[in-house]
């Protein structure tokens, strides 16, 4: 495990924003969830409105606040033009809402909000990449994060585009462009950074030493390389194509989970807490994603598949997403409110900055739900996905709650 620098961090008042409406955007797609049927098909507009309120509000709200602190934090060099989050963050913001409302409401707003989505993405990704150019680091996060970009410039240009498909101002194939876009997008951008950053983030967390990156490596490499064969393929819509960079991914997936569990073996921190327990569902969630992806190759039951993508974003993506706020945040606020008064007067703990109640209410809640919701998917059966989607919604009220009280303590 590599140590990293906070003496390059922005101030909490340019990243709080992206937490604090971040966790609004889960806790409506939550909400949102109790008026979905567990029988769906992905060409459905308002299962694409969902699909974009999870993953530029919640998930990707979240990430940009993350990437604004841990990029420079990990390249040691500070923002290239860090001024420029101020504007990023209103821009996804408001860019999502009209997405959703494009989906859910009216085609013709759509590309309205694609634009604003666009730049915020844009400007995110160059301001990234030239930050990148500034650090002589090689290491593989920074590989990851330049990457991770890249994929998230053609996710965003694909997108843009079927937004202009959808309404008609430009004739593509939506359905193969589609496949484009969220390939980028989920397996380029939100894996890769995922991949990258939890390399940093467990081991120190979890207090894991000594470990080889073997494993991790070739999960980069296979990763990258499967992500661009399927974004091709999807383009050039050749089938086989698409199913070598399926394979190639999968195999660059596993061989993550297995440097994750090599960590595993050599923490020594044994304190049962939020993010472990997090961590624990995240991966667990990841292992029956896989499964069941494979048993529907296999079966062709979409149901299966359903469940699958299910387990996939509703499991590990915002396990890990929401483990980690429960680390990062406290510590923020920590670092801008409390470090001046170290040796001056008494200072909070880490784990004292959050209501340990409040998180475990969150965590039985939202992962009875995950469990719930993905049963009511396989089994097709409506009960069980409304009572999963009851449960995600409460945990989500805890997650904002403690959430609000983590960014206002010691104000």
């Amino acid at each position: 495990m590599r140590a990293v620098s906070s003496d390059f961090a922005p101030p909490l008042k340019l990243i709080a924003p992206f937490f604090k409406y971040g966790v609004i955007f889960y806790l409506v797609a939550m909400g949102a969830l109790l008026f979905f049927s567990p029988s769906f098909g992905y060409a459905q507009t308002d299962v694409a409105g969902w699909a974009h309120l999870f993953l530029l509000g919640f998930v990707m709200m979240i990430i940009f606040g993350a990437m604004a602190q841990l990029i420079p934090v990990v390249l040691e060099t500070g923002h290239a033009v860090v001024e420029v989050y101020y504007t990023i963050f209103p821009l996804l913001g408001v860019g999502t809402a009209m997405m959703v409302a494009g989906f859910w409401i009216s085609p013709a707003i759509l590309p309205y909000g694609g634009l604003l989505v666009l730049v915020a993405m844009i400007s995110f990704a160059i301001e990234s990449i030239v930050t990148l150019r500034k650090s002589d680091l090689k290491t593989l996060t920074v590989k990851t994060v330049a990457w991770s970009n890249g994929y998230l410039l053609l996710g965003i240009l694909t997108g843009f585009a079927i937004a202009l498909g959808l309404t008609g101002a430009m004739s593509i194939d939506v359905e193969r462009m589609l496949k484009a876009h969220v390939y980028a997008v989920v397996g380029g951008y939100v894996m890769l950074t995922v991949m990258g950053f939890s390399l940093i983030l467990i081991p120190m967390f979890s207090l894991a030493h000594g470990f080889e990156e073997d494993h991790i490596r070739r999960a980069f490499k296979m990763l990258t390389a499967g992500v661009a064969v399927v974004f091709f393929g999807a383009l050039v819509s050749s089938d086989e194509m698409m199913w070598l960079g399926y394979v190639v991914s999968l195999l660059g997936i596993l061989f993550y989970m297995l440097q994750i569990w090599q960590i595993a073996k050599l923490t020594v921190r044994k304190e049962w807490d939020i993010w472990a327990k997090s961590m624990v569902f995240a991966f667990g969630t990841l292992a029956l994603s896989i499964l069941l992806w494979t048993i529907y190759t296999v079966w062709d039951y979409t149901p299966l598949l359903h469940a699958s993508v299910w387990f996939l974003f509703a499991g590990f993506i915002s396990s890990m997403i929401t483990g980690h706020l429960y680390k990062i945040v406290p510590f923020l606020v920590w670092f801008e409110r409390f470090a001046p008064l170290v040796g001056k007067e008494k200072v909070p703990m880490l784990h004292e900055m959050y209501s340990k109640e409040g998180a475990s209410m969150f965590f039985w809640f939202t992962s009875s739900g995950v469990m719930l919701g993905g049963f009511g998917l396989m089994a097709q059966n409506d009960l069980s996905f409304k009572s999963g989607a009851s449960f995600l919604f409460v945990g989500a009220l805890f997650l904002y709650v403690t959430m609000r009280k983590m960014l206002s303590y010691g104000k």
